[in-house]
């Protein structure tokens, strides 16, 4: 399955192509590329919409605790309003943060490897070949969106500062590279898991719902139900 292209514009003119440090060498060429949706990596990477929560709950307690004391017109609309702006103004500079992570990230799928360009201000470019990719796991959220996640081999290890925020959560020891909120997700994880296939006999690759386990003879095998 092809999954549809996601137009990204040219912004790094270094770059030799969007998304690449270099020319493609012969034989290699483009199959996918992709952003994250900024609006949900604000929502599940930078967690705007739980701190939004938490900021209201600490208004809403300052302001009871306030009421309580008889405290009332100026003197208890002005604490509130501070507090409510600074609220405002924190949740402000994550979704910034989010829509800069967005905007400047690029995914690439090439016939042969999984390039991630990631970074707001130091801008990083990690090569996957498909080949040191131990296996992959899928998070679908509501809209269509999935955080892809790739285990690499012990041997390959990204330091998880280095690929915050594209990094599956509470593996820090062993850092997983994440697309994160890919649209159109379920298309994009069974491409990968396609070209994937066509690099390995002896893992195994996690796409959603679907774990595929090589045999002892080397092919892989399906379980019922689960996604060509």
């Amino acid at each position: 399955m092809r999954a549809k292209n996601i137009s990204a514009t040219h912004e790094h003119e270094w770059e030799a192509a969007p998304g690449l440090p270099s020319t493609l060498p012969e034989g290699e060429h483009i199959v996918w590329q992709g952003s994250p949706d900024w609006q949900q990596l604000a929502i599940h990477a930078f967690h705007v919409r739980k701190i939004a929560i938490y900021f209201a709950l600490m208004v809403g307690i300052q302001l009871t605790h306030l009421w309580g004391e008889g405290l009332e017109g100026r003197e208890l609309i002005v604490p509130i309003v501070v507090s409510a702006s600074l609220a405002m103004l924190a949740l402000a500079l994550l979704t910034t943060c989010a829509w800069f992570a967005g905007k400047s990230s690029l995914y690439t799928f090439t016939n042969k490897r999984v390039v991630m360009r990631i970074g707001i201000v130091l801008t990083l470019t990690f090569n996957l070949p498909y080949r040191r990719i131990a296996g992959a796991s899928a998070k679908g959220y509501s809209d269509g969106c999935q955080d892809i996640a790739l285990e690499l081999y012990a041997e390959d290890r990204i330091g998880w500062a280095h690929l915050w925020p594209h990094q599956k959560a509470w593996h820090v020891k062993h850092p997983q590279p994440t697309l994160r909120c890919v649209p159109q997700g379920e298309a994009v994880s069974a491409l990968l898991f396609s070209m994937w296939r066509e690099h390995h006999q002896a893992d195994k690759v996690v796409t959603g719902a679907m774990n595929v386990t090589p045999s002892n003879d080397g092919r892989t095998h399906q379980p019922q139900g689960a996604m060509a």
